[in-house]
């Protein structure tokens, strides 16, 4: 039988008042606790997510990679911090952008490895070619240092009446 279809039945105990007395106020003898309290720090709005100059489209893959999970799951708003039409916008502009195979329906641990290996030989390559341009200016400067020290050099040199005559010793 369902509870809901049972008899209700009273209680045959009887109804006690409480021998406590009612007190008004909250007790004497408790010891007053302080609350921890947080320090006050100066409220920053944190940067934005899209900075102004950058344009929402399905070929910035740079800026569409960042709103995209591991999994390949577009984030939501409330861990993009995005605004609702920015948040509309990157959406369309990923599904644009798998549609067009730019960018996988379904990410890879392999794949996002591989990429991210690619990456990392892609800035030690440009980190290399920096350096050696870097040192190919300097080695031109000193060139062009010393060769203008060499010009000026021989002509500087005077004859000097005391040095160039037969030497006393």
């Amino acid at each position: 039988m369902d509870k809901s279809k049972q008899p209700f039945v009273k209680s045959t105990r009887p109804f006690v008042k409480s021998t406590r007395p009612f007190r008004k106020y909250k007790r004497r003898f408790r010891k007053y606790k302080r609350r921890f309290r947080k320090s006050k720090r100066s409220f920053r709005k944190p940067s934005p997510p899209i900075k102004s100059g950058e344009r929402i489209d399905y070929k910035n893959i740079d800026l569409l990679v960042r709103f995209i999970s591991e999994q390949g799951k577009i984030l939501p708003r409330r861990v993009t911090k995005l605004t609702l039409n920015q948040q509309r916008k990157i959406t369309i502009a990923i599904k644009r952008a798998r549609i067009v195979a730019l960018l996988p329906f379904i990410f890879n641990e392999q794949q996002t490895k591989m990429r991210e290996a690619m990456a990392l030989r892609k800035r030690k390559k440009e980190e290399a070619l920096r350096k050696r341009k870097k040192e190919e200016a300097l080695r031109k400067r000193k060139s062009k240092k010393t060769f203008s020290k060499e010009k000026e050099s021989p002509s500087k040199k005077k004859a000097n009446p005391r040095t160039t005559g037969p030497q006393k010793k």
